[in-house]
């Protein structure tokens, strides 16, 4: 172990030799750059493009550019980075993570690479942890990219589309994670290309990149809207479809397990809904409502595909009779079941698009970020993101006293001590920050400073701005600050005036976080840029990490010792422990977070085709080869299970397939039993397909080609956003139960990616099929316009990445592979929603 040690050790050192060297050589240029005027050091930034455009690459101008930058930080800023700011710079443009202590000025750092890459013009993206810091950084920094000649925007979330727009054509963009990610969904929902905002994701630099990429990995973004479905629709299809009649109304055909309305039918439901046309394109959530009605009432059958339990529709698996607990039909046909049921009606997906952190940066061609804090997490940096850890050295040595903890038998006691501490230290005019896990400790501590009379601030991460003053003042003669963790965060402590003679900062933890690099962020507040300083953890062994992790052991040592409350253990040994306790819990952190990804791929891919599919869709002139394509799909696929070429003639079901052909594709009578007769299933593919493109070409002639156009666009977007949607919640349900399959021998991921890869295929035909029946039968009665399937609205998720618990779904039911398919399309379930199993 200590061999590997060393050898990263030397890793890190031969690295930073390589850096010194780079860094002299930008250094060597500082003179020539002095001497410029103003006017020539703004023309090198045309100069760079040029000599871009020419065939050179950013490397060869990085010496170069970056003493631009560096003599342009001077006169615009008055600041002037240090050689191991230079050298954090290449660490960044190389697409690793500078690992930079507190006060070492990784904002100014970040200049240098944020100049270099905007050269090309494809966007650089700054993201930091929230929106105070974006607009400082902006404004501050931003002074030193508009003097070179690039622009700057600021992407916030209170603004319109246009200004989006704007702040993404810039060349250098500020922002939070959450607004750049948000955007991402966003710009994949759009019904019209001009709406998107942003460009393709080309380089990021985050700041506080720990935070971003491993605190917050597992949190979800998500946009949750309400699906314009109603519960209330359910229940008037439910009762409309009650009032029909078999043979008249509808047709059914058990063995196929079809219904269908017939043109009675159909004007039934035009009367009762009030409307003039079923199959106008306004109409379609209703059609769908009804025909998950019909199949609710004359298919399904109580007792025998489900039975109602505690005010629950529970499926029942059709060969062993066992109840599926937790599995629900798709496609609003469980809603249907519950309505003609009477029980509640359970809500329908609410998910609108999502992603996570992980993957959303892991879609950047370069990606890199600075923090204080990040060795400790390197090799999940490595892993996951690719991306190296450089630790760069402090401009000035660090000369501040970190204590051993002290460790008391009860919280009682060391909270006493902690308040003495402070006490003492204020009474010489030493600034203390006192650090706390969470906010009622901060409020616990609170109430026994006003007690004392010592006056104080209370920070914890709700107002930003404020924060950052408060935390700027940390450093003061007197000054009191209690802050959770991430409170004030990328705000520097400079020490005031009189205090480095008592002895700098002192900063007080007052317990063990389980990731050591939150305590070595709350550490580092103190003796920044060679300032004094000292850091003293208070713990207690009822603490949740030492309740957790073997307090018992040194509670017997603290009795056979005779320590009372008051007196404090302080030993190396005990300190060594706790030290192993928090590695233990961040690898088991790592391997959730690991875990998480696994899972998470098999979304991110589906994701990926979803939304190239459906940028085609909107930026595409014509779609009607596409939908074309679509159709010949879908008849090949009916015929081949009404008429399947292996099955004996006398056997197919003719009929049916007409019915099908005259409820989804064409006009009745277009297509009849005889025309079909003595034909193989290749013939009548060709025979349907024609009359189709016949038909076709009558709706294009009738509406003119640019209206058909604008039709296709809207058919197909509401039929992918509608059932992306539903697959969304799907597979999120199939993840909340796949840990119930841990058994015999099954690998939960395993079953997850092939489950998911069959509902995805699912998917994909559920979209030509709705396509193929709304571009053939759907009319244009009133105004044509693309509309969104459901209002969406960003959500900011729990941190922690836990959604609530939700019932464990699958798509498909156990059926035989020759039995009819239970989605009640009328073909054999192999080839239907089994034909991937």
């Amino acid at each position: 172990m200590a061999g590997i040690l060393t050898k990263l050790f030397d890793l890190n050192k031969r690295e930073l030799k390589r850096l010194e060297k780079i860094a002299d050589q930008i250094d060597a240029l500082s003179g020539e750059m002095k001497r410029l005027p103003d006017s020539a050091l703004k023309a090198k930034t045309d100069e760079f493009k040029n000599r871009l455009a020419k065939g050179e690459t950013l490397d060869d101008l990085l010496v170069e550019a970056y003493a631009v930058v560096r003599e342009a930080s001077r006169r615009v800023l008055g600041l002037y980075p240090f050689k191991v700011q230079l050298m954090g710079a290449v660490v960044l443009h190389e697409g690793n993570i500078a690992e930079m202590k507190t006060g070492e000025g990784k904002t100014l750092t970040s200049t240098m690479p944020v100049y270099l890459n905007a050269l090309t013009g494809e966007g650089v993206h700054v993201v930091t942890v929230n929106d105070y810091l974006a607009k400082r950084d902006a404004t501050e920094m931003g002074k030193i990219y508009e003097f070179l000649g690039l622009s700057v925007g600021l992407n916030l979330p209170e603004m319109s589309r246009e200004e989006k727009q704007k702040a993404y054509q810039a060349d250098v963009t500020y922002g939070t994670n959450n607004e750049f990610g948000f955007d991402y969904l966003r710009d994949n929902m759009v019904l019209y290309k001009e709406h998107m905002v942003q460009r393709p994701l080309n380089y990021a630099i985050i700041d506080e990149v720990d935070s971003i990429l491993i605190d917050e990995a597992r949190t979800p973004l998500i946009i949750s809207g309400s699906a314009k479905k109603s519960n209330e629709l359910y229940i008037q299809a439910n009762a409309f479809v009650r009032t029909l009649k078999k043979d008249v109304d509808f047709t059914l055909d058990e063995k196929t397990k079809t219904v269908q309305l017939t043109e009675e039918g159909i004007n039934k439901a035009e009367r009762a809904f009030g409307i003039d046309n079923l199959f106008d394109i306004n109409h379609v959530t209703l059609n769908h409502h009804i025909n998950q009605a019909l199949r609710a009432n004359y298919i399904m059958q109580r007792d025998v595909d489900y039975v109602v339990q505690d005010g629950e529709i529970i499926i029942v698996d059709p060969f062993t009779g066992r109840l599926m607990k937790g599995r629900r039909y798709s496609d609003g046909l469980h809603q249907a079941i519950e309505a003609k049921e009477g029980v509640p009606i359970q809500n329908e997906s609410m998910t609108l698009a999502t992603i996570t952190f992980q993957n959303y940066f892991r879609m950047y061609k370069k990606l890199a970020g600075m923090t204080g804090t990040a060795k400790t997490e390197e090799e999940e940096f490595r892993n996951i993101y690719n991306m190296n850890v450089v630790v760069i050295p402090t401009n000035k040595p660090v000369i501040r006293e970190d204590r051993p903890d002290l460790i008391y038998a009860t919280m009682e006691g060391k909270f006493k001590a902690v308040v003495e501490d402070i006490a003492r230290r204020h009474a010489k005019g030493q600034p203390v920050l006192v650090g706390t896990v969470a906010i009622e400790t901060s409020e616990l501590l609170s109430k026994m400073l006003t007690k004392r009379g010592i006056k104080h601030n209370v920070l914890n991460a709700k107002n930003h701005a404020r924060e950052a003053e408060i935390i700027a003042q940390a450093g003061q003669k007197g000054a009191v600050t209690i802050a959770t963790n991430m409170a004030g965060r990328g705000t520097d402590i400079k020490l005031g005036e009189g205090v480095k003679e008592l002895g700098g900062l002192a900063v007080i933890g007052t317990e063990r976080h389980e990731s050591r690099r939150i305590d070595n962020q709350l550490r580092g507040r103190s003796g920044r840029q060679g300032d004094p300083g000292v850091t003293q953890f208070y713990l207690s062994l009822e603490d949740e990490l030492m309740r957790r992790f073997g307090s018992d052991s040194i509670k017997g040592m603290m009795q056979r010792f005779g320590m009372d409350d008051s007196q404090p253990i302080q030993s190396k040994m005990v300190s060594k422990a706790v030290e192993s306790a928090q590695k233990r819990v961040e690898g088991n952190n790592f391997d959730a977070r690991k875990q998480l990804l696994q899972y998470d791929d098999v979304i991110r891919q589906q994701r990926e085709i979803i939304y190239k599919q459906r940028y085609e869709v909107i930026t595409s002139d014509n779609l009607r080869d596409i939908i074309e394509e679509m159709i010949l799909t879908v008849i090949k696929r009916h015929v081949q299970d009404f008429a399947n070429e292996n099955a004996d003639p006398e056997d197919w079901n003719l009929e049916g397939l007409v019915d099908y052909v005259s409820a989804n594709l064409l006009p009745e009578n277009d297509v009849t039993v005889d025309d079909l007769k003595g034909k193989e299933p290749e013939e009548m593919v060709r025979f349907m397909f024609d009359k189709v493109k016949m038909r076709y070409d009558e709706k294009e002639q009738q509406l003119g080609p640019e209206k058909m156009r604008e039709f296709e666009k809207v058919i197909t977007l509401r039929a992918v956003d509608s059932k992306w949607m539903d697959h969304i919640d799907a597979m999120d349900q199939l993840r909340q139960g796949i840990h119930l399959r841990a058994y015999g021998q099954i690998d939960p991921l395993r079953e997850y990616q092939q489950e998911g890869f069959q509902m995805f295929e699912s998917m994909i035909e559920a979209i030509e099929e709705d396509v193929a029946k709304y571009i053939m039968k759907a009319e244009i009665v009133s105004n044509l316009k693309r509309e969104e399937v459901a209002k969406g609205q960003a959500v900011i998720p729990k941190s922690d990445g836990e959604k609530p618990k939700q019932k464990p779904i699958r798509k498909t039911v156990h059926i035989g592979r020759n039995d009819p398919c239970f989605c009640g399309s009328g073909k054999k379930y192999k080839h239907c929603h089994g034909k991937t199993v």
